[in-house]
């Protein structure tokens, strides 16, 4: 322990600057999310003439007939102009937020809030806390509009909202309800941590934010995912007895098998597992079980138990703790760094002894083209780990010895065009795009590696015979 606290107090010696040197830390700000927020823009205006394609991609040439080609181009038409607007809009009012001092405005109302309950500027933790309230209210408002246009007129457009009014506020309200409630123990349990660590927080912080994603993952299906939406038990029938019969196949320790009311907002659908290592879960939309044979959807969980046979959310989890880890070393230096608060119109009483929230979310916009940059890369990984998941399923039959399987990779790409084509998802994408927005690869990527690996497979076998 004594050899990590060393090396990152060799880091913050490195950082000393951010003390030390006149840097104009709101430009900086201002000059990166604006720049990120361009640079997205520009993705946008780069993919948008795809949407003006008049035909799918030759391999996908046969699954699509024109109509619903069509109405796939139109939906990313629109989604697009969307986007475009809405992160030009986000972007704008971040940086009004920040131009007129509306972080300090809102550490100066959660100080006034405490105050009236008789609580002075010494009670950070109780502040900071007002402070996210207010900070949270503020933000959020302008963001209700921009989802109920979304969700009502885009999404009603073409033909994928079930959600009524009365489901968007409750949603809304029980939204908030839940960042209330959970949100607020961890933000004040979060800065307690760094009060009684000290200097030496980082492994102490890095431990209770794993506990805490420990504890979600139990919390969250059990007791959040009710209030939203209905898990009932798969009904009996093939598609629950293709189901158990793999997991038990894999040894995946499967202890529920759920088919989830997604119906009741979207007609999108999907498939996904959770769970402790020696309790899992699965999880079907009632649209996926509706629109695909049940040999399919078998091929869909085949693909989502090759993550798991892979290990990919554990390969995951301890990429974001090197990534946790990383911005915690690095946050120090800004913490013990008067001015630069006061690069945010803060107050000299405030900046001399940063409250830590507050210097935390600044150094958080600081990285964010840095972050921009590593989304790209964890979309890299993420491609991978998927083109992974999608050859286990086309080589499930040999790791099984299961000839009944052995057309897996048919099923599984008639189960993706299927969802491509009922989700009217993009088929043409830019290459940049993608790379900088898509965890997976794009649906013409997946039918040719399928069709390679199917060919691959069959090839082996004639060598064999």
């Amino acid at each position: 322990m004594d050899l990590l606290h060393s090396q990152l107090a060799a880091l913050q010696q490195k950082l000393s600057f951010v003390a030390t040197d006149p840097i104009d830390w709101k430009f900086y700000v201002q000059a990166f999310s604006w720049g990120v927020t361009l640079f997205e823009s520009y993705l946008l205006i780069r993919q948008y003439p795809l949407y003006s394609k008049t035909s799918p991609p030759e391999v996908l040439a046969g699954h699509f007939d024109d109509e619903a080609f069509k109405k796939s181009q139109n939906y990313g038409k629109d989604k697009a102009k969307f986007s475009l607007v809405t992160g030009l809009f986000k972007q704008a009012l971040d940086s009004a937020m920040l131009h007129y001092g509306l972080y300090a405005f809102a550490w100066n109302m959660g100080g006034r809030t405490i105050a009236y309950f008789g609580y002075g500027s010494e009670y950070e933790i109780s502040q900071s806390l007002a402070f996210a309230i207010v900070l949270f209210v503020i933000s959020s408002i302008p963001s209700i509009p921009l989802s109920a246009y979304q969700t009502f007129v885009l999404e009603e457009k073409h033909g994928f909202n079930k959600t009524t009014p009365t489901l968007f506020v409750t949603d809304l309200l029980k939204g908030w309800a839940i960042g209330f409630v959970i949100g607020m123990p961890f933000l004040a349990a979060f800065l307690y941590v760094f009060k009684w660590a000290g200097d030496r927080f980082v492994p102490w912080l890095m431990a209770f934010l794993l506990a805490f994603q420990i504890i979600m993952v139990i919390i969250y299906p059990t007791v959040i995912q009710p209030l939203f939406n209905k898990l009932s038990p798969l009904k009996e029938g093939e598609l629950r007895t293709r189901t158990e019969s793999l997991a038990t196949k894999l040894k995946f320790p499967l202890k529920h098998l759920y088919e989830i009311d997604g119906s009741k907002r979207s007609s999108h659908s999907n498939a996904y597992f959770f769970g402790l290592p020696w309790s899992k879960h699965i999880v079907i939309f009632d649209t996926l079980i509706k629109e695909s044979k049940p040999d399919e959807v078998e091929a869909v969980l085949a693909h989502e138990l090759g993550h798991w046979y892979h290990m990919h959310p554990t390969k995951l989890l301890c990429v974001s703790q090197v990534h946790i880890f990383t911005i915690l070393a690095m946050f120090p230096a800004f913490l013990h760094a008067p001015q630069f608060l006061r690069s945010f119109d803060f107050p000299e009483a405030v900046s001399v002894f940063p409250p830590t929230i507050v210097a935390f979310l600044l150094f958080q916009m600081i990285l964010s083209p840095l972050e921009a940059v590593i989304g790209i890369a964890l979309n890299f990984l993420s491609r991978q780990f998927e083109w992974e998941a999608d050859r286990f399923a086309c080589e499930i039959q040999e790791r099984l010895s299961a000839p009944e399987m052995k057309d897996m990779g048919e099923r599984l790409s008639r189960a993706l065009i299927t969802l491509h084509v009922k989700n009217l998802s993009t088929v043409w994408v830019d290459w940049l795009y993608s790379a900088y927005h898509h965890s997976h690869p794009t649906l013409t990527e997946r039918l040719k590696a399928l069709q390679a690996f199917q060919a691959k497979r069959d090839g082996a076998a004639k060598k064999d015979l």
